[in-house]
């Protein structure tokens, strides 16, 4: 899934169109959110169902989030959030319940049991054979909010899309 960041009345190429999976997106506008809570909290940016800000208010937030990241404040942040996520406790995983081998029906038509696994991860969990397709066989994956990421870069492209929009609707 996706979100699609249409531009309003874009003033050129670069403010016609914004994508970022779902992952992308969240941490993306609650980074917005976070830094521009008055032009952002009124938005419900978390889903695709044609919100978004007038011209004149993706002009404002285009031009906080540029600040930011000229100020290395957005940097700083992205550095805080890897941080957060690196830190966060890996749990048993949902498909073998922490055994590290797949024996549900799926894992069992799969072969999973029985399959070898590599050096590596064999090293770590003390066997040769048995597999599991959600832990890699370890019996622990990390936390759920691993799966979306930050980056600079991001926000980077979205400022330049708000600058040209004319305004913006979510899809």
């Amino acid at each position: 899934m996706g979100m699609d960041v249409i531009g309003r009345k874009p003033t050129n190429e670069v403010g016609e169109y914004f994508r970022n999976n779902v992952w992308y997106w969240r941490p993306l506008w609650d980074y917005c959110n976070t830094i521009a809570p008055d032009l952002c909290e009124g938005v419900n940016g978390h889903y695709n169902d044609g919100e978004g800000l007038n011209a004149a208010d993706a002009i404002k937030l285009a031009e906080i989030l540029f600040s930011q990241l000229e100020s290395g404040e957005t940097a700083r942040y992205e550095t805080e959030y890897r941080e957060v996520l690196a830190n966060l406790p890996r749990h048993n995983c949902v498909w073998c319940h922490g055994t590290g081998v797949r024996n549900d029906e799926i894992g069992v038509s799969m072969g999973m049991p029985t399959r070898e696994l590599d050096e590596a991860i064999s090293l770590v969990v003390g066997r040769t054979h048995g597999y599991c397709n959600g832990c890699n066989g370890e019996g622990v994956e990390n936390d759920w909010m691993t799966n979306y990421p930050f980056d600079v870069e991001n926000v980077r492209e979205f400022a330049n899309f708000l600058r040209h929009s004319g305004g913006f609707q979510i899809w």
